[in-house]
């Protein structure tokens, strides 16, 4: 049982013939909790370290290494729960005397953003400063940066506009007429007129379900899920717009447009990477980047797959994903280099952007089963409760 009296003063919980209560005393700082177990015992402790900034806004001063660099961010909000944990990740095959160890970005709080509220810390206060009312930012269908930014802006009070990029087309059908063309084509049963003509129908095709794409309602899957909860403006373009007009001019045009309506919108750009949001990151570019941003062969999606069933750990499949991957198959191919060493790999969130990958993980993940329940065991109605 767990009681909360409208004062929210006092919490009482009770579990079988034990009880536990939580008295909590907000007259004076530091705040005070009361524990009290099965009526017998008075216990105190102080929660000075508590973490009361979190949401508040506070000055930035620069490390003295940094703090030549331009521009200089004058403050910054505490969104992220830090420090995060470290552990030990006990990854199969490492090299002998090998250990490796995790930090978690991907545990930093804002609806499991990883190390995107880093970058946000900055660019929040830089608009809070500014006196915006809203914030407009864009990326991919399933963003990770676009769901810590709706959620860092709900926080702080602000309305927030996402313009995001449909990624797939539903072209199963088409796909499917095109292989038969060209089976036709590979037995001479289709003349060359056919195929043009063939051909610009498919074409026609292209360019109708990509405008349906971002005429129809882009779900509640993944990031959007949470984008929508909190009540952001999506704004759906198509990949094709995307890439001829960019993600500056976009944001601008929208920018502009809530200007004529009174509002004051401040910018984020991709990612939240400019020269106020790098002030949270280090960058690395590496071999591990692959076919490219946001793009994933079979053997990394597997991968991911792989080690979360091995460790419990669910990889991104965008930047950690790829770095892990890339840091394993240097790993054993030059297992000498490694032998003996300390790692710290930084595990920087992302978790939900695999909801963009289920078709291609479909076939990787089959363990599931319909219960086999024999005719003679005991069937009732009603026997069963749901909860």
């Amino acid at each position: 049982m767990l009681c909360i009296p409208s004062c929210s003063r006092f919490i009482s919980c009770s579990q079988h013939n034990h009880s536990l209560r939580f008295g909590l005393h907000l007259h004076k700082h530091p705040l005070t909790l009361s524990f009290i177990h099965c009526g017998s015992h008075h216990h105190q402790m102080s929660t000075s370290s508590f973490d009361f900034d979190f949401l508040a806004k506070k000055p930035y001063t620069p490390p003295s290494w940094a703090s030549h660099l331009n521009p200089l961010p004058s403050h910054v909000f505490s969104l992220a729960h830090r420090p995060t944990p470290i552990h030990r990740w006990n990854l199969p095959n490492l090299p002998p005397n090998t250990e490796l160890w995790l930090k978690r970005d991907d545990l930093s709080g804002m609806q499991l953003s990883g190390n995107k509220v880093r970058k946000l810390e900055f660019l929040m206060a830089d608009a809070v400063s500014q006196g915006a009312d809203c914030i407009i930012t864009i990326g991919g269908i399933q963003s990770n940066h676009c769901r810590a930014t709706a959620v860092a802006a709900k926080y702080l009070n602000l309305d927030c506009y996402l313009i995001l990029r449909t990624s797939k087309l539903r072209l199963h059908s088409i796909s499917s007429n095109y292989r038969k063309l060209q089976g036709n084509v590979a037995d001479g049963r289709c003349c060359y007129d056919a195929v043009v003509e063939c051909c610009n129908s498919i074409i026609v095709a292209l360019v109708a379900v990509q405008t349906a794409l971002v005429d129809q309602d882009p779900g509640l899957v993944g990031n959007l899920l949470v984008e929508r909860l909190v009540g952001a403006h999506v704004e759906l373009i198509s990949k094709e717009e995307y890439g001829r007009i960019g993600s500056v001019t976009l944001t601008n045009v929208l920018k502009e447009k809530l200007i004529k309506e009174g509002r004051k919108p401040y910018i984020i750009p991709v990612g939240g990477s400019n020269s106020l949001g790098t002030w949270s990151q280090i960058q690395a570019v590496d071999p591990a980047k692959g076919l490219g941003y946001a793009l994933n062969t079979s053997e990394e999606l597997n991968f991911v797959r792989e080690i979360a069933a091995a460790t419990g750990v669910v990889l991104d499949p965008v930047y950690s994903g790829k770095a892990a991957y890339g840091l394993l198959k240097d790993m054993s191919e030059n297992s000498k280099k490694w032998e003996g060493r300390k790692i710290l790999f930084i595990h920087t969130g992302g978790l939900l952007g695999l909801y963009d990958k289920v078709d291609q993980m479909a076939s990787l993940v089959g363990n599931w089963r319909r219960m086999d329940v024999a005719e003679s065991v005991p069937r009732q109605d009603g026997i069963g409760k749901m909860f």
